[in-house]
Formats: structure tokens, C-alpha cells, sequence
């Protein structure tokens, strides 16, 4: 099986470092192509106007000067482009992909490139909390990883869906299993505008999210990462909302 490794925190991320080990756990012929620099955040996003800079930097190892759906496509169609891959794995993401997450996610979104493209894909990512991003738990994900994936490519990953899987943050060990899941929702009130000046007076801001509790909807991603469990996430490319396509079409024929 060949398998095509990408993500959105770059290719010096050590997160790419762990899906690097996961995918090597599962075949001896994994390539990696990822983004030059950090891409968080860029979602599905192409360089339509600038040209895509390619660098090897090792056998079978590329950054690309792009986005992940660049990185995707440069795999795909130009390095693998006489034997394409049989997998994508996308990550692992540096903090979870969950609930509106997916909306922005750029794994998500290198994912959901190699779907479109007709390749099996999964994004994965490592939940983190108080302790802050010099303490994620890496070793969570490569440690469940590799069987989480195995299961999911033994059920079956249908034409047009994408799988999402966030890993808790905790120990190994104290991981109370995988559920399936529904995408979340957050309450969107936390999400709040940080305004500052910089040193000649000027003003700049950040998007900013405030601290607070809110409960996570039942079977969702949100409740099953709250719980200290694995959670796996099929996500449709077709993003067509039937009941309302219904109630259009009889409103439009009226």
C-alpha cells in the first residue's frame, strides 16, 4: 500500500513526525509531501496566483511552498502521478479538529483534496489542553494510531466521505476507547476580537477565544474528546442539505 503523508503545521512539524511513524506501521512505502511553512487555519485553500515551489528534502520527502490542498495535488498529480497513492493521511494536526474546526482546518482540508481526488483519506489530530503545545501528548496518537486507521480501512471508507479522528489529550493508557461520531458545535459567543496597539500606537487584533464552560452536544466529537475518547468522524464531501433541497424545490415550483 502506498501512502501519501501531508499536513497544515509544516513539514518540520513534529506532529508529521508521528503520522510519519503510523503510516510506516502500516507500509514500507510512504511519501511525504507538506507545506514549506505553517498553514493552520488556511482551510481548503489553492495558490491560484502565485506558482508552487518544490523542494525535496529527503528520499521520498517534499515541502511544497503551498497549501495542503497544494501539497495533496502536487502528490497526486506530479510526484505519484505513474503510481498514485492508495492512502492519504493527513496530520497529525497540532490540537483537535472538532466541531466548526472542520470549516477552517487545513488537515481537514488536504483530507477532503485527496478524497476528491479518488484516494482513500483520513485527517487525524492530537487534542492538548492547560498544559499548552510544549505539552502535547504525541505518543497518544502514535500509539493508537496505527489501529484506529487499520479499523477504518477494514470497515471501509466510501466514495466522497472523509474520516476525521481526534485523539484525547491524555496518556495512552487512560484512553477509554474509540466512539463514532457526529460533528459538534461550540457556542460561538467565546468567540471574541483581542485589540492591541503596537509601539507606534497603532492598532492590530486577534481572533481570540474566551475561556468558558459549555456542554458538548450528545454523540458528538466535542463529547467524546471531553470523555478521553478516540474520536472518529465520517464527513461528506457533498455538504447538500436534503430537507432543505426538498422544501426549496416545492417553494421555487409553487
Amino acid at each position: 500500500m502506498r501512502i501519501l503523508v501531508t499536513n497544515d503545521d509544516g513539514i518540520h512539524a513534529p506532529g508529521l513526525e508521528t503520522l510519519e511513524g503510523i503510516a510506516r506501521s502500516l507500509s514500507d512505502d510512504v511519501w511525504v509531501v507538506a507545506p514549506e511553512t505553517d498553514q493552520s487555519g488556511v482551510s481548503h485553500s489553492l495558490s491560484l496566483n502565485d506558482p508552487l515551489r518544490l523542494r525535496q528534502v529527503a528520499e521520498k520527502r517534499f515541502a511544497v511552498k503551498g497549501t495542503p490542498s497544494d501539497c495533496v495535488i502536487m502528490g497526486v498529480r506530479h510526484i505519484l502521478k505513474d503510481h498514485g497513492p492508495d492512502l492519504v493521511l493527513s496530520g497529525v494536526n497540532r490540537g483537535q479538529n472538532v466541531a466548526e474546526d472542520v470549516t477552517y482546518s487545513g488537515t481537514i482540508a488536504a483530507a477532503m483534496e485527496g478524497t476528491i481526488l479518488n484516494v482513500r483519506s483520513i485527517a487525524l489530530s492530537q487534542a492538548y489542553g492547560a498544559g499548552g503545545r510544549g505539552a502535547i501528548k504525541w505518543h497518544t496518537a502514535a500509539e493508537h494510531g496505527p489501529g484506529v486507521v487499520r479499523k477504518i480501512l477494514e470497515i471501509g471508507i466510501e466514495p466522497g466521505i472523509v474520516v476525521n479522528v481526534n485523539f484525547p489529550d491524555c496518556e495512552p493508557g487512560e484512553v477509554q476507547g474509540t466512539t463514532v461520531t457526529a460533528q459538534g458545535f461550540r457556542n460561538q459567543a467565546l468567540l471574541a476580537i483581542d485589540a492591541r496597539q503596537d509601539g507606534r500606537g497603532n492598532p492590530y487584533f486577534w481572533l481570540a477565544f474566551a475561556k468558558a464552560t459549555f456542554q458538548p452536544g450528545s454523540g458528538t466529537d466535542l463529547e467524546a474528546i471531553a470523555g478521553r475518547r478516540i474520536s472518529v468522524t465520517p464527513l461528506r464531501l457533498d455538504l447538500t442539505d436534503e430537507p432543505s433541497l426538498t422544501r426549496f424545490a416545492q417553494g421555487f415550483s409553487a
